[in-house]
């Protein structure tokens, strides 16, 4: 029994150092240790320029510790730089993009996580650059691209690593190729803040300067009518107020001075229409005697012009228009003797059809003007009917011209029409209806704003219904030309032939010739001169008798600003007549107040 109690107690002690031993290995087991071995075969390969990545690494963060104050042995710097070069499994094989010598992270180092939201910036997405022979050719031809890269960022302050130079000499061009990126951008940088903001913009999402201190481009006008919006119009009226000093108030031969008061009021209103157009203009005056001879007299006038575009080039334009206006104290049919000539009244308008094949022009007009007078009021207060005077004239026009080119445009014209009295025979006994026949040629102008207009000369003839009165005839000549020399400055020149008609015994009327000469200079931006020569030739049908009118007229206007300007005009006008009782002088001076919006 003795013998064995001794086995017993070192039997017991050996279990209890044997459980101690296993509980240790199952510790030891649960706690990994660090491996110092790289097994390839599970891992992987790894070149041999993201193991000098590494090192170099290494050595920035040594330097950047010696930068502070802690130093570290020489002997491990070297130690740390000279380790031995790892050779990759395979020949040949060409190094990852992300194991860079320009590289922050060592490879053997933790991922980074991927879903911080609140990280400033991520790391793109690198990609696994193909190890071929034709890849280490570009990189080789890369090398040259690197080279420049260096030195760009030399210039640029960045510092140079001796022992990240030193490394990168022995591994050759294929690994500063690597070092810098391939040549196709697949290996990107990280993007940083100061990257973006050195990226150049998109043209279109560049910042643009405030309105305040943008270039205003200057106005072709400045005190041109601003306008009114109207509808799908745009209205500009004027309204002119002011006096008139006159040598002749009524322009007659029995005239006698005046001081007037003269208020005039014009508009145009132009449509805002995407296919067809509109424009309606009018005008209207009146005058009221302030001392002198008397005067009290009202005219004006309003037409409009409707413009369509059909279908195979056909074009329509229709006008209507109507006016009113006393009788001329200077017409051959105004009444001597009268305190108030006859009011005329007249109502027009036409519709006409223009059509262009090739280069032939077709255009056909029918027009219808009607004329209606009102009593003339004698000086005893008695009246005179002028009903025997109203008319209606019918006309329709054919014209058909060829285009030369697209400045000029010869045509010819004919016109048929019929002139009908109210009353078939007059208070005298005369049949005062007529036929009208007449012929043009002539020339279109369309050099833009230089030159445009049209001029056609011809033959105009009306014959009487009364056998007794002779055919009222004559050449016809008409124009209307704008001309603009240079700008700002604008010269017109207009031509009209017509037919004036009459109820006096034994006369069938006359032709009247009228002409105007216009200019318009602007001076400066806020003062316009205008100046006008007239002509008018009258001849007597069925005798030798002829007025002669001439007629001169100069202006200014001074803006004061784009509403308000000062207008002033001189004008004088004479008639020569071989008529008795015909001649007079009118001489005048205006000066007024012009508004406009």
């Amino acid at each position: 029994m003795s013998g064995g109690q001794p086995e017993t107690k070192i039997g017991r002690k050996g279990i209890a150092v044997a459980a101690l031993l296993l509980t240790a290995s199952a510790l030891a087991l649960l706690h990994p240790a660090p491996a110092f071995s790289q097994e390839t075969e599970l891992r992987g390969e790894v070149s041999d320029s993201a193991i000098l990545a590494d090192q170099q690494r290494k050595a920035r963060q040594l330097r950047a510790q010696g930068s502070q104050g802690q130093t570290p042995p020489a002997a491990a710097a070297v130690q740390d730089t000279a380790s031995t070069t790892y050779q990759p499994s395979s020949p040949g094989a060409v190094p990852d993009n992300d194991q860079t010598a320009g590289a922050t992270d060592s490879i053997f180092d933790q991922p980074q996580a991927t879903d911080d939201q609140l990280a400033d910036t991520k790391a793109p997405v690198k990609r696994r650059r193909p190890s071929t022979a034709n890849q280490r050719a570009r990189d080789a031809k890369a090398g040259t691209k690197t080279a420049d890269k260096k030195k760009a960022k030399k210039k640029t302050g960045e510092a140079t690593d001796s022992t990240t130079t030193a490394a990168t000499a022995g591994t050759g061009n294929r690994t500063d190729a690597t070092a810098t990126g391939d040549e196709d951008g697949s290996n990107r940088r990280a993007v940083t803040i100061d990257s973006v903001d050195k990226q150049k913009l998109d043209p279109g999402q560049e910042r643009t300067a405030s309105i305040e201190g943008l270039k205003v481009k200057p106005e072709d006008d400045p005190f041109a009518a601003p306008g009114v919006k109207v509808g799908t119009f745009l209205l500009r009226p004027t309204l002119e107020q002011g006096f008139t000093a006159t040598s002749n108030a009524d322009s007659s031969s029995t005239g006698k001075s005046a001081v007037l008061s003269e208020t005039a009021l014009r508009f145009t209103a132009t449509s805002d229409w995407r296919e067809n157009s509109a424009l309606i203009t009018g005008y209207g005056q009146f005058r009221n005697t302030v001392s002198g001879q008397k005067i009290n007299d009202a005219q004006g006038r309003i037409e409009g012009q409707l413009n369509v575009d059909l279908d195979n080039e056909l074009r329509a334009i229709a006008k209507l228009g109507y006016e009113a206006a006393p009788e001329s104290a200077s017409s051959p049919d105004a009444i001597a003797g009268v305190t108030q000539q006859p009011l005329r009244q007249t109502v027009d308008g036409s519709l006409g059809l223009e059509k262009s094949v090739g280069k032939m022009r077709y255009a056909l007009t029918g027009a219808v003007s009607h004329d209606f007078y009102g009593d003339a009021e004698l000086s005893d207060g008695t009246t005179v009917s002028q009903k025997d005077r109203d008319s209606t004239l019918y006309t329709a026009t054919l014209r058909t011209g060829y285009e030369i080119s697209p400045a000029l445009t010869p045509f010819t014209e004919v016109e048929a029409g019929r002139r009908l009295y109210d009353l078939r025979v007059d208070t005298d006994g005369f049949e005062r209806s007529s036929t009208r026949l007449g012929a043009r040629a002539g020339l279109e102008l369309d050099m833009g704003e230089k030159l445009s207009g049209e001029f056609s000369v011809g033959w105009l003839r009306e014959a009487i219904d009364d056998s007794r009165l002779p055919a009222v005839a004559g050449p016809s000549i008409d124009a209307d030309l704008k001309w603009s020399p240079e700008r700002g400055t604008t010269i017109g020149l207009t031509g009209k032939t017509s037919v004036e008609t009459t109820t006096t015994a034994n006369e069938s009327g006359d032709i009247l010739y009228s002409g105007r000469l216009t200019g318009e200079r602007q001076i400066r931006a806020n003062l316009t001169a205008n100046s006008a020569l007239g002509l008018d030739w009258r001849d007597y049908t069925g005798s030798d008798g002829h007025d002669l009118i001439l007629s001169a007229e100069a202006g200014l206007t001074w803006w004061l600003n784009r509403y308000a300007g000062v207008t002033t005009r001189v004008r004088t006008e004479k008639l020569t007549s071989n008529l008795p009782g015909r001649d007079y002088t009118t001489n005048s001076v205006y000066l007024g107040l012009k508004v406009q919006r």
